[in-house]
């Protein structure tokens, strides 16, 4: 057994401190790092338990319409939040494609958020990983990569970002309150999750020691409102990553689009945003044409790590329907 220091802080600069050290983790609901612990990927000498620090459990509306979310919110209690479901209804419905109930209840948003990038051969300490063992190789080129990424992959990593929660958080410009030594700073969503590159190892732009405090969500997201959806398909129906998965939302003044939305998920160490492919949508006319000129778009970059060419296919027509399903109308809640 790996022997580690269990902390309690009791502030949040307490725990910036203590999970500055060199081998410490934040734990939160555990539901990711426990595995990883118990796979002996994970050896800490330290866990920052953050579960009773004050303020952070609570969902914020602010003035200017944006809404505020604590890191440690549960993902159940945010789904199921009216208001919020309403106003981010794609965010609602990815949350309520992730993981089990059981999991949903215990683990937190903040957690969802710094999910970490990994494959089979990742949580394999007997496995070639440059995420894991930076310089040991990458075992999953070459090896099994059918679910492997088809976007921003490099020879030193083609695992694949696991949240889908973050998927609409990407494409709804969402932001990461993060807090450090120096204070809090804003961390787009967007930007918070690295490509592997050169150096796989460094997954987040987080320093050493910062913890994402809360989520905001901007006002002008709710305005996407009535036409939002997330869709993912996966290999069965509960409790797993999504093979491909999409978020679509659209703004529309009548029979037009005004403004488009649209992430991709399961196909990069990160979610990634397609700002070409809503481009495209803008004063467009919906219907399968634009749809899937859209489409071709958002994996016009897209190339095999493997034996996973089929991904990129089934993007494309998961983007496609994504925006069909979001021209139809936010379903009732």
């Amino acid at each position: 057994m790996n022997r580690f220091e269990h902390i309690r802080p009791a502030s949040v600069a307490e725990a910036v401190a203590a999970a500055a050290v060199p081998g410490s983790a934040y734990l939160a609901g555990g539901t990711n790092l426990v595995d990883l612990m118990k796979l002996g990927v994970a050896r800490l000498q330290r866990l920052v338990d953050i579960t009773r620090l004050p303020g952070l459990d609570r969902i914020d509306w602010l003035p200017d319409g944006s809404v505020r979310v604590g890191a440690l919110v549960r993902n159940s209690d945010l789904a199921y939040d009216a208001r919020f479901a309403r106003a981010f209804p794609a965010v609602a419905e990815a949350l309520l494609s992730g993981a089990s109930a059981q999991l949903r209840n215990a683990a937190p948003v903040g957690g969802n958020l710094m999910q970490r990038t990994r494959c089979a051969y990742f949580q394999d300490p007997s496995s070639a990983c440059n995420r894991r063992a930076p310089g040991s190789g990458c075992d999953a080129i070459g090896g099994e990569n059918r679910m492997h990424a088809v976007i921003g992959w490099s020879e030193q990593c083609i695992a694949t970002h696991p949240s889908d929660v973050c998927v609409p958080l990407v494409a709804l410009d969402a932001v990461a309150e993060v807090a450090g030594r120096d204070g809090v700073r804003d961390v787009s969503v967007e930007t918070l999750h690295a490509l592997p590159g050169t150096t796989p190892e460094h997954e987040t732009a987080l320093a050493p020691g910062e913890l994402v405090v809360a989520l905001r969500l901007p006002a002008e997201a709710a305005g996407f409102s009535g036409h939002a959806r997330y869709l993912k398909l996966r290999e069965r129906t509960s409790f797993a990553f999504a093979v491909v998965s999409a978020a679509a939302a659209l703004a529309v003044d009548g029979d037009t689009i005004r403004a488009a939305r649209i992430a991709l998920g399961g196909v990069a160490a990160k979610p990634w945003r397609v700002r070409e492919a809503e481009a495209s949508l803008d004063g467009a006319r919906p219907g399968a044409e634009a749809f899937a000129t859209a489409a071709d778009l958002a994996l016009a970059g897209a190339r095999p790590s493997g034996d996973n060419a089929f991904k990129i296919a089934l993007a494309r027509r998961i983007v496609a329907r994504t925006l069909a399903l979001a021209w139809q109308g936010t379903p009732d809640v």
